[in-house]
């Protein structure tokens, strides 16, 4: 565990109350590193590492997708896979305004609004996953299935190569 003190996010704390065992992981945060940087700077497989997407369909509802970080997702099989016409990413402000979090530092958990969540089928067969945890430079390694019995995330199959 890090020497450092793990801040009090509202990914944290949802977390903690719903008592999710979890390891924090600190490293510099590059600005549009992405998780190049934050698998580089923690010696993990980008593959392992998730990211967390705020995104909108053709209605301006949004959504959360959970991608590996070396993969991208296509919003044409998203949107296919969900039913509607059209899904695609939030602008930086809009994400925030939806999530509660800035870009680069976006959880899943303790979101501002309740937004569906949907995670790259795969992730769940990882054995441990780094997601953010609520601040720039700060992930957590949490078992996969977390997400799906925290956040009721649907599997999916929309990942591309990047």
């Amino acid at each position: 565990m890090s020497a450092e003190r793990v801040p009090s996010t509202p990914a944290v704390l949802a977390l903690r109350a719903a008592k999710v065992e979890f390891t924090p992981h600190f490293y510099t945060y590059e600005e549009k590193g992405g998780t190049a940087v934050s698998s580089r700077e923690l010696g993990v497989d980008e593959h392992a590492v998730v990211k967390t997407l705020v995104m909108a369909d053709d209605k301006a509802a949004p959504l959360i997708v959970l991608m590996h970080g070396d993969r991208k997702v296509s919003t044409k099989a998203l949107a296919r896979t969900i039913g509607v016409k059209t899904v695609e990413p939030c602008t930086p402000e809009v994400a925030q305004r939806h999530s509660g979090y800035r870009v680069g530092g976006t959880s899943p958990f303790g979101t501002r609004k309740k937004m569906p969540v949907y995670v790259e089928r795969s992730v769940l067969a990882l054995p441990a996953i780094y997601i953010n945890g609520g601040s720039r430079g700060f992930l957590i390694r949490i078992a996969p299935e977390v997400v799906v019995r925290l956040l009721a995330a649907r599997p999916v199959d929309v990942a591309i190569a990047r």
